[in-house]
């Protein structure tokens, strides 16, 4: 399986605050909403769907993988933790089931579900169609947004197709963020790089005036190392999942609807409950807007 989050290390990612998803999905504005409003997901309050069957069903087997913080990853004291590691467990205990969260290595969670190792894999897998063909998803549980980003000293603010005409995009080549550009902001200058890290140099170096695409990766960024703190996001996010995916779910073996439903459900209850708000903001802080 391909990894559609390009993980960055674990060594640069813990030079990172918990404040990575939160910068990703709220603009300024946002921080004044209500809190029920701030989380990166898709339930809205609906009415909650009734119980399924979970006869036979006493521990659903979870894996994940260990080098992805703050979503999975192992502590100081080498204890597997994270806002995925903790989202699994408030799942089982909203379902009243044992809970196992074990880590593997990314290429081999879905494998892993084919095999029976694991009932589940809560890994921020981003449901795309090619995923899609090797396994079921529950409902999203956040979204990955896109987002421009600038040079500080950019005075742009305004990010609209006419504010932007015939400034430099630098976009990963072959991408939905590409196709967005083209379709939206028809008279920018795209230019295209060969990976994502590319035009992120191109940005740095002030070879280009923008670059477009993945707000998780574009944060890492931002706050780690090699940006040199150069730049910060302007305008968005951009959420729309024909060119950005349907967001982040929990992956079943190909073909279990009746787990992909008992978890979509679990969801639904941890949302309800307010543990999802509780466990976001302890991971993603709205203290840092």
């Amino acid at each position: 399986m391909s990894d559609p989050l390009s993980q960055p290390s674990r060594a640069a990612l813990f030079g990172l605050t918990a404040v990575a998803l939160a910068l990703v999905w709220f603009s300024p504005a946002s921080a004044e909403q209500d809190k029920t409003n701030i989380v990166p997901d898709n339930w809205q309050g609906d009415a909650l769907r009734p119980k399924p069957d979970m006869k036979n069903l006493e521990k659903i087997r979870f894996v994940t993988d260990s080098d992805y913080p703050p979503f999975h990853y192992y502590d100081e004291v080498g204890a597997l933790t994270g806002f995925n590691v903790d989202l699994a467990k408030a799942i089982c205990e909203v379902l009243e089931v044992q809970c196992e969260v074990n880590a593997t290595n990314w290429s081999d969670l879905i494998p892993s579900l084919d095999k029976g190792e694991a009932d589940a894999a809560i890994a921020s897998i981003r449901i795309t169609k090619e995923v899609l063909q090797e396994a079921d998803f529950t409902s999203r549980y956040y979204a990955t947004p896109a987002r421009f980003v600038a040079r500080k000293e950019s005075e742009l603010t305004d990010v609209r197709p006419e504010t932007i005409e015939d400034l430099k995009i630098g976009v990963a080549t072959g991408t939905g963020h590409e196709a967005y550009l083209k379709t939206f902001f028809p008279d920018a200058a795209v230019a295209s790089f060969d990976t994502p890290e590319d035009a992120q140099k191109a940005l740095k170096n002030g070879a280009i005036d923008l670059i477009f695409g993945d707000g998780i990766s574009l944060t890492f960024w931002i706050n780690g190392v090699t940006s040199e703190a150069c730049c910060e996001f302007r305008g968005g996010p951009y959420i729309e999942a024909k060119f950005f995916g349907e967001g982040v779910g929990i992956a079943v073996k190909k073909g279990d609807r009746k787990l992909a439903d008992i978890l979509t459900y679990g969801l639904e209850q941890v949302h309800a409950s307010g543990r999802y708000e509780e466990l976001f903001l302890r991971y993603f802080p709205m203290s840092f807007f």
